[in-house]
């Protein structure tokens, strides 16, 4: 999804009371110092650095320099710190935490994911909280839309596991990376992510429309079912999308777990 707009494109589909809920339920406190991997916007670094107030501080820790300035200029304030760094680089340098979140970064990283969690591990301090969120059959599950239509995005989205190294089953592979780490007191949680039925809401027809703008640009695929091609394919799936017959959910599973004393 990378692209000019992405920070753009986070910042409005990130729902402050949602994120709220998902860092109780993971066992976020005040006082904790806090790291938010791959952070996005900002904007979820800032409802962490809310939760841990008073005494707490937030490290958002990101591979993208035009996201860093987007959230240096619309999130920065004292006891938030936005830090450059590959996540599939060595991250001892930012020292330990007592809470540790990753939400939606396992779904572009299909090949190196367990890696990635065991890189991260090392940021949590003994009995700190590793917190991992991801979506399950990413935007694989629509209802109302043809077959044609159908056929296209599942085509398309194994051409984004096989090339763009995309996962659409993230999600159900989080339990065994704290499983492995071995993590103590790890729970589950499964609720609907995308959720969308009736008319559109503005937020959601912006996020997928960057979604397949974005993909189809980065993607080899003939769009073979379409005489006139990406543009036809396009035309159809706003039709499809715009429809408020039309229903679409995506579930997202939240993990937690506490690093244990050795």
């Amino acid at each position: 999804m990378e692209n000019d707009d992405e920070a753009i494109r986070l910042d409005i589909k990130t729902n402050e009371a949602i994120v709220r809920k998902q860092a109780l339920w993971a066992g976020i406190k005040p006082g904790m110092r806090v790291a938010d991997i791959c952070f996005g916007s900002g904007k979820t670094t800032a409802i962490l650095y809310k939760l841990v107030q008073p005494g707490g501080s937030v490290i958002g820790i990101d591979g993208s320099t035009n996201r860093i300035d987007y959230a240096k200029e619309h999130y920065g304030t004292e006891g938030i710190e936005f830090k450059y760094k590959n996540i599939l680089e060595p991250i001892d340098e930012f020292g330990q935490f007592d809470f540790v979140w990753v939400r939606f970064v396992f779904e572009y990283y299909r090949a190196e994911g367990f890696q990635i969690a065991k890189n991260i591990s090392k940021l949590v301090k003994q009995g700190g909280i590793l917190c991992l969120i991801d979506l399950d059959h990413n935007s694989l599950n629509h209802f109302g839309l043809s077959e044609r239509l159908e056929k296209t995005i599942i085509a398309s989205m194994k051409i984004m596991e096989k090339d763009l190294n995309f996962d659409p089953y993230a999600g159900r592979k989080l339990f065994s990376f704290l499983y492995d780490l071995g993590y103590q007191n790890i729970d589950v949680d499964v609720a609907a992510h995308h959720l969308i039925f009736g008319k559109l809401k503005e937020k959601d027809a912006f996020n997928w429309k960057k979604k397949i703008e974005v993909i189809s640009q980065k993607i080899d695929f003939a769009f073979e079912d379409y005489r006139n091609g990406y543009e036809e394919f396009v035309d159809e799936f706003e039709r499809f999308f715009t429809d408020p017959r039309r229903f679409t959910y995506t579930p997202v599973i939240l993990c937690r777990g506490t690093k244990p004393f050795k």
